[in-house]
């Protein structure tokens, strides 16, 4: 006796070159259901394939889960890395400001100790003048 035909088929898509007719149909398609031992085949346009009446999807319950665990993690670490941008960004706009600030501060203390700033180089410069001096006397 041959072996029983198995009602599980395998969707699989061809070349455009190799398009053949829908066997229901008969529109052009790229479309083809197979066995998995490929013993059968058929050409069937995607419009058949939506029909409830018609096939109905096999689902895979693991895979299923495993690919929303995945996008699940995939969508946390886009969130992570938004929140990491942020905080770096802030923390320059932080540094930023608070070198503008130092600066300024910098800019002050110039100012009143550039009067200073000069007075030592005033008194080096007599150092400097009465060590020559002394040294030519």
């Amino acid at each position: 006796m041959a072996a029983q035909l198995q009602n599980v088929w395998h969707l699989r898509k061809v070349a455009d070159a190799s398009a053949k007719p829908c066997d229901i149909c008969y529109k052009p398609t790229t479309s083809v259901l197979i066995t998995p031992d490929q013993k059968d085949h058929f050409y069937i346009c995607p419009g058949h394939l939506k029909d409830k009446g018609f096939c109905t999807p096999l689902v895979d319950e693991a895979e299923v889960a495993a690919r929303k665990k995945k996008e699940e993690l995939d969508r946390e670490i886009e969130l992570i890395k938004k929140e990491y941008e942020e905080r770096l960004k802030k923390g320059k706009k932080s540094k930023d400001s608070k070198q503008k600030g130092k600066e300024k501060e910098e800019v002050r203390d110039d100012k009143a100790g550039s009067s200073k700033d000069d007075e030592d180089d005033k008194k080096a410069e007599k150092e400097k003048d009465d060590k020559v001096s002394q040294a030519s006397m």
